[in-house]
């Protein structure tokens, strides 16, 4: 499943939606119109009058969706066990323009599992985007926040937007440029 289509929508209620690419973020009225055109990690990119919009997930059902489940894990899950579940639900992030994950576009730098003061599981992530000056930086900055911190024993995640070393797309996995094309 690739994820795109053009399903014809109306919104069940009011609900919140960012502006894509300007990532200004607006309400978007129940009883509008309009095509769900990408579904990819469990947001929703939503064709409404000449505008894309990027719905969150946990708005699925504004769109009549159901949302998506948190991550399962293991009884006694390792910090091993964590730090995979961690890369796959970064994998659930998408850029709204783009259907790929933003781990096999290269978007994630680094990716750190440790621990506080407590004891208590955190993640340090380092991000960056396809451009500097993308509308949506801070959007999926979010995601990945909320995403991670779903994981049952994760406390706290920290996701920093670097741009140092510049992205390119040689930073794609092999499966993204056979996807886009570029391979």
């Amino acid at each position: 499943m690739f994820g795109q289509h053009n399903e014809p929508v109306t919104l069940q209620r009011d609900c919140m939606a960012v502006l894509i690419p300007a990532g200004e973020e607006l309400r978007l009225r129940e009883g509008t119109s309009g095509f769900i055109t990408q579904s990819l990690g469990g947001s929703f990119t939503v064709y409404v009058e000449g505008n894309l919009f990027r719905v969150a997930g946990k708005d699925a059902d504004a769109l009549g969706k159901e949302p998506v489940p948190p991550p399962e894990i293991p009884e006694n899950a390792s910090d091993q066990d964590i730090e995979s579940v961690v890369w796959d639900q970064m994998r659930t992030c998408f850029d709204p323009e783009i259907p790929i994950n933003i781990v096999d576009l290269g978007l994630i730098y680094e990716c750190r599992l440790g621990r506080d003061e407590q004891g208590q599981r955190e993640v340090s992530v380092n991000m960056t985007l396809t451009a500097p000056g993308c509308g949506m930086g801070d959007i999926l900055v979010q995601d990945v926040r909320e995403k991670v911190e779903l994981i049952p024993t994760i406390s706290r995640a920290h996701v920093e937007l670097v741009f140092d070393p510049p992205w390119n797309q040689s930073m794609m996995s092999e499966e993204a440029k056979l996807q886009t094309g570029m391979l």
